[in-house]
């Protein structure tokens, strides 16, 4: 175990990322295997309990997680998501404690229909990411895909909104973080719930 981290700690992380992932598995968002959580157990060095990988996610137990660093290779535990590195690289580059990867119908519906970008504005739902709900356009940012960790981190540190916790990666999913595990859950929420609407084309 890493000296930076305790094994309590990671179990406690463990039990927190189980649980958050039981409930987006519920909704759908996390079918088979897919999808990844992490959240940030240390800043300097960073260390990150990340979901492990090819585990159902309706049924983590507190033990299904591995301890990153900063690069995303694993410091203990088995084997980390291969998104592992691309979680680090949000945390490192917004300072988020923690961070949600989902798998969902109208996040990848919406990264086809607008690959430009995800224009919102005029709903009250955008207060729950912190935007104001009248009078201020957020673009939920799209960017294409890549098997290359550094590449997509290279695209989103440069087509990210700091005002928009979250972006679409086009064909694959949605990535939404918050300082902690509980408000990265309440911004996933929302940013699908703002995707679900504006995939109705009813919006306005």
């Amino acid at each position: 175990m890493s000296t930076d981290v305790s094994t309590l700690e990671l179990e406690e992380a463990g039990a927190v990322l189980a649980a958050e992932s039981a409930r987006f598995a519920s909704f759908g968002w996390m079918r088979g295997t897919s999808g990844n959580l992490s959240v940030v157990l240390s800043r300097d060095p960073l260390r990150l309990a990340v979901t492990a990988s090819g585990h159902d996610k309706g049924e983590l137990t507190p033990a299904d997680v591995v301890l990153v660093d900063g690069e995303g290779s694993a410091v203990s535990g088995g084997k980390p998501s291969a998104e592992a590195a691309l979680h680090a690289r949000v945390a490192a580059l917004t300072g988020a404690g923690a961070v949600v990867h989902v798998h969902t119908v109208a996040s990848v519906a919406l990264g086809r229909r607008s690959p430009g970008g995800i224009v919102l504005s005029d709903l009250e739902m955008l207060k729950g990411v912190g935007v104001p709900a009248h009078d201020v356009e957020v673009t939920l940012p799209v960017i294409a895909n890549s098997q290359d960790m550094t590449v997509l981190g290279d695209r989103l540190e440069g087509a990210r909104d700091s005002r928009m916790p979250a972006v679409v990666v086009a064909g694959h999913g949605l990535y939404v973080w918050g300082d902690s595990p509980r408000q990265a859950r309440h911004h996933t929420e929302v940013v699908e719930w703002l995707l679900e609407l504006e995939l109705t084309g009813t919006r306005g």
